[in-house]
């Protein structure tokens, strides 16, 4: 029986061996055809990346031979490149706390340097800026943390009501690029000295142009036209008959102009000086008639009544009305807050010395002028409320922080007002505290 059972584990032995060839052969044949996919794979993608190579460096060559044509021709394919000019350097060191429009907080400075690598010569860039008060800032919103976005937003001063994502100014959208409005303090060499920023520091900013009102503010450009028409009715009135009010003098206007006409005769030379103060003398008095006429006439006209302000959801302004705003930009549901600095806090603030200052055992700004501009800076910042409004609606936790230049500040929330209170710490070693009491 031993013999049997020998030749039957051989025979099974042997079975499994041949399936197991066959399973060997079987791997053989998928990896092949796997190296020969991954080897025609990596072909493709090495002839993608050749052409790639080869359009850019035509590209480039192009640029090269004519910079404005190459410049056309990225961009006509839809190759839009985008370099920072430069990135701001600000007293605002995070995203809480910012201010979200220039005017809110206009205390606040900044600086920004031209890159070295756009310009040869970045100071050559900025000649002639220094003839210009303002200037627009074109920037990246590069804290918004992720890239997706929708078509209607809830600002913060409606509290929590949508509008469409292109009424307000928004840092979620589909082009996260932003516009902002600052005032030129000084420039020193490639450098731009700002002030009225609400931008974070380290935001990228992709151009400069600078704020022109005759171009820019549509009320100047209504004056312009008003001024121009002005000019051309004055022109024309001098041909025209005088006004109805100057009637009522009766002959007298026809006895000064013979008068004048004998004046300019021949006569004028025998009596010049006789005549010239007679002359003088009685138009003055023609003038002073004519004007206590107007007024007559002015006081007997019937006045109208003035037609009833139908309530409207845009706010025009300025003669003629010549632009309009969202009526919820200048009466917002959320109310301005009143801002309270504890003695202690004032005390303490006045520590606080300029960038400028030596004193090495007293706390200093880095951007900031003196502890004046930071309190107009803390009062702008918190009067705007710049809680969220999940924050301001939902949270009980009414304590805030954010930074300001060298000082991080805590402030308590109440009902409608912010409190906060200071404690100083030596310059660079650590932040000056701000907190509640």
């Amino acid at each position: 029986m031993a013999p049997c059972s020998c030749n039957e584990q051989i025979k099974k032995l042997g079975q499994q061996v041949t399936v197991m060839r066959k399973e060997i052969k079987n791997l053989r044949q998928h990896l092949e055809s796997a190296v020969r996919a991954h080897r025609k794979h990596m072909a493709s993608l090495q002839c993608e990346l050749e052409a790639c190579r080869q359009e850019k460096h035509e590209m480039k060559k192009t640029a090269e031979k004519d910079p404005q044509q190459g410049a056309e021709f990225s961009l006509e394919k839809g190759h839009i490149q985008t370099v920072p000019i430069g990135y701001i350097s600000s007293c605002f060191s995070k995203k809480n706390g910012t201010p979200r429009q220039p005017s809110v907080c206009m205390s606040s400075r900044a600086s920004l340097q031209i890159q070295p690598s756009v310009f040869n010569n970045p100071d050559h860039a900025l000649a002639g800026l220094e003839h210009y008060s303002h200037v627009w800032l074109i920037f990246l919103f590069h804290k918004n943390g992720h890239m997706s976005y929708k078509a209607k937003v809830k600002p913060p001063r409606l509290n929590g009501e949508k509008v469409g994502v292109y009424s307000t100014r928004s840092p979620h959208r589909p082009n996260a690029i932003g516009l902002s409005l600052a005032k030129l303090e000084s420039i020193t060499g490639d450098t731009l000295h700002l002030s009225g920023v609400d931008l974070i520091a380290g935001t990228p900013v992709l151009d400069i142009k600078p704020y022109i009102p005759d171009y820019d503010a549509p009320s100047t450009q209504t004056n312009m036209n008003v001024r121009y028409e002005q000019t051309e009715d004055t022109v024309d009135s001098e041909t025209e008959a005088e006004p109805e009010g100057l009637q009522c003098l009766g002959d007298s206007s026809s006895e000064l102009d013979s008068k004048m006409k004998f004046s300019a005769s021949g006569s004028l030379s025998e009596h010049s000086d006789s005549v010239f103060s007679k002359v003088l003398a009685e138009v003055r008095d023609y003038l002073q008639q004519g004007e206590l006429c107007v007024e007559i006439l002015a006081d007997r006209r019937p006045t109208k009544p003035e037609p009833e302000s139908k309530s409207t959801s845009r706010l025009c302004y300025g003669a003629d009305s010549y632009s309009s705003i969202a009526a919820w930009i200048r009466n917002p549901p959320v109310a301005k807050l009143s801002v309270r600095f504890t003695p202690t806090a004032e005390k303490e603030l006045r520590e606080f010395q300029p960038p400028e200052s030596t004193d090495i055992g007293r706390p200093k700004f880095q951007f900031l002028k003196g502890p004046d501009e930071a309190a107009a800076a803390v009062r702008g910042i918190l009067s705007a409320d710049p809680r969220s409004v999940y924050r301001r609606t939902c949270c009980s936790d009414r304590l805030f922080y954010f930074s300001l230049d060298t000082a991080d500040i805590t402030c308590w929330f109440g009902d409608g007002f912010a409190e906060l209170s200071l404690k100083t710490a030596k310059y660079k070693q650590q932040h000056t505290t701000l907190q509640c009491e």
